[in-house]
């Protein structure tokens, strides 16, 4: 598992590149989703004391009366543009990853050239690994969750007060652990499909199933490891906020904010980047053609020297005049 976790990360330190874009792409479509809840409210609070009583602290009657407002416009008119542009970020977030992939697996600074022609390349593989997983985790999700729900209430027949509450935290974690091993699986499946040029989708996820299970506790003990993190780097950014950002003060909870949100970027990267290591450790195809090296560049006027040719065979002596009849 350590192995794992130093490699994953080794790879995100050498593309944090990457990190970036994502997080100024992630910044652009908030802009943009949430642009008419900001007019909206800019609208009312501009000319209102409610201001006042939302600058101090959150009040959360002030809020819903703010929205019940017909001059603030209509919940779904809020909502459709953060859904949609939410929809566009996991879209995006679909397509580079072949790129991000590629690159996490090459020994050299992937040109751009190179990363585009692996997102194009991979687009509907990707789009039919991403149907098979919505459909698994949301069946075996919904399944999974109405029988936690089942126990719970099943317990609360029983004398024991605490019960049902302790049945459905651990329900809970059982949740938790089986979404976090699809999630696992369906890695491997689109590591294996874009480095191994696998065409056939189906074979990346049979061939990722089988490696989910043989080294299931390695690889969920990394994500879980990682998901721990993430959670730390949350609380903690929530802490900073709340203890040392004053409410009226609005630039520094953006920058505190997206601090946070920069530094929750680099777990789902790690968590990729386990899963290139693995591929590389255990079903790397050993094929010259998988091997992504760093070409050797010939300067410009050096001697190149040429594989001196070998001297033909010698010929027949052939006869000067011609043989009488």
């Amino acid at each position: 598992m350590a192995n794992l976790l130093s490699s994953g990360f080794t790879k995100v330190a050498q593309n944090k590149r990457y990190i970036f874009w994502f997080w100024v792409l992630n910044l652009t479509l908030a802009e943009f989703g949430t642009a008419a809840f900001r007019r909206g409210a800019h609208a009312i609070l501009d000319r209102s004391l409610y201001a006042d009583r939302l600058v101090e602290s959150f009040d959360l009657g002030v809020l819903i009366e703010l929205i019940s407002k017909p001059e603030f416009g209509t919940l779904k008119s809020m909502a459709y543009p953060s859904l949609y542009f939410g929809f566009m970020f996991f879209l995006t977030t679909s397509v580079v990853l072949p790129g991000i992939f590629t690159g996490y697996a090459s020994t050299y600074r992937l040109p751009r050239e190179e990363f585009f022609r692996a997102c194009g390349r991979n687009l509907w593989r990707f789009i039919r690994i991403l149907i098979t997983a919505g459909v698994i985790m949301g069946v075996l999700a919904a399944l999974l969750f109405a029988a936690n729900d089942a126990i719970a209430k099943k317990a609360e027949e029983s004398t024991n007060e605490k019960l049902p509450f302790e049945l459905q935290v651990i329900g809970l974690a059982v949740i938790f652990l089986t979404m976090a091993t699809l999630r696992v699986w369906f890695d491997l499946a689109e590591v294996d499909t874009v480095l191994n040029d696998q065409r056939a989708v189906r074979k990346a996820i049979a061939e990722a199933f089988r490696h989910t299970l043989r080294s299931l506790v390695r690889l969920l003990a990394s994500y879980v490891v990682v998901t721990i993190i993430a959670a730390v780097v949350l609380l903690a950014g929530l802490w900073i906020w709340m203890k040392f950002v004053a409410p009226e003060n609005v630039f520094g909870a953006f920058v505190v904010a997206q601090i946070t949100l920069l530094l929750l970027l680099v777990p789902r990267f790690w968590q990729r980047g386990i899963a290139v290591s693995y591929w590389q450790e255990r079903m790397l195809i050993p094929f010259a053609a998988n091997v992504i090296t760093k070409p050797v560049p010939v300067p410009v006027g050096a001697p190149v020297e040429l594989p001196t040719p070998e001297a033909p065979p010698p010929l027949s002596t052939l006869p000067i005049e011609p043989p009488p009849s």
